[in-house]
């Protein structure tokens, strides 16, 4: 079995408040465990809670990057694993043709933006680009790929077992392309997401807001569920929500959703911050837990 936790759901900019408060302000953070691993994707402010919830007994940390924006790396100086001596901290990123994982991640943990420079944290820092190929990790069978977003970014592919999940946090497949009529080997992502159990996926714009915001790296909603639609996954769930959307506003993008799936299976759901998904091993079956 698979577990899936959304630590953060928010792009771009933390937004807690009354008006968030039923689906959550931190920005974007998932961990997905299978038996007594666990992988951490993305880094903004929901990775503090979850640092606060592994224990000490943990060693070993994978923390797989999508980009280095800083809603996505905010939360990495208060992760608590990282300011632990025992600990490894493997840090995964997409490589940069200018400078290293390191040196891009040190821009920000680093004064005057950060107390502490990344050099002198406690913990034992291994950085590593994403390869182009599959590779395993910590129990998984992990696949990266570029995607359309601005600067280096990648979305990530986990299998283990009979389950698989894709993460494509920023993502704008429709750019400049017709996503119901283009072939799906020439959709960016779309391999990432063919036939997963779980697709966490950017919709961060209503269908009306897309228009005046093309070329930011973000996906509609109705291209969010045309993208999971050519990709034949089991089950869409709604990811990035934007900053000024109200918990109101992102209940309407979620029966939007909805409406355009049209009964081609379960419907899409909205990310909410503290929601769990069972991933079933032996029927891929997936139940949705809402802390």
């Amino acid at each position: 079995m698979m577990e899936v936790t959304l630590w953060g759901t928010r792009g771009s900019l933390a937004s807690p408040g009354p008006d968030t408060a039923r689906h959550g302000g931190n920005t974007a953070c998932v961990s997905v465990r299978s038996g007594d691993h666990v992988l951490v994707l993305d880094a903004g402010t929901g990775v503090q809670r979850l640092g606060a919830t592994l224990t000490a007994a943990t060693r070993r940390i994978d923390l797989l990057l999508t980009h280095l924006h800083l809603d996505h790396l905010e939360g990495l100086g208060f992760f608590l694993p990282l300011w632990h001596p025992a600990m490894e901290l493997h840090i995964w990123g997409p490589p940069s043709p200018t400078r290293t994982l390191q040196e891009r991640i040190a821009r920000y943990l680093s004064p005057p933006l950060f107390p502490i420079d990344v050099s002198d944290v406690p913990s034992r820092l291994v950085f590593h680009d994403v390869p182009d190929d599959p590779w395993e990790l910590a129990g998984f069978r992990v696949s990266a790929a570029p995607v359309a977003h601005p600067g280096p970014t990648v979305g990530f592919r986990l299998e283990s077992g009979m389950s698989s999940i894709a993460y494509i946090p920023d993502h704008e497949p429709a750019l400049a392309t017709d996503l119901a009529q283009i072939e799906s080997e020439w959709i960016p992502g779309c391999e990432l997401a063919l036939g997963v159990d779980l697709l966490l996926h950017d919709a961060q714009f209503t269908d009306a807001e897309y228009p005046d915001r093309v070329g930011w790296g973000h996906s509609s909603v109705t291209h969010a569920v045309t993208f999971a639609l050519r990709a034949g996954v089991r089950r869409l769930v709604l990811f990035h929500h934007d900053p000024w959307h109200a918990d109101g506003m992102l209940d309407e993008i979620e029966d939007r959703a909805r409406d355009l799936w049209n009964g081609n299976g379960e419907p899409p759901l909205l990310a909410r911050e503290g929601m769990n998904l069972e991933l079933g091993s032996l029927t891929a079956s997936l139940q949705e837990q809402r802390a």
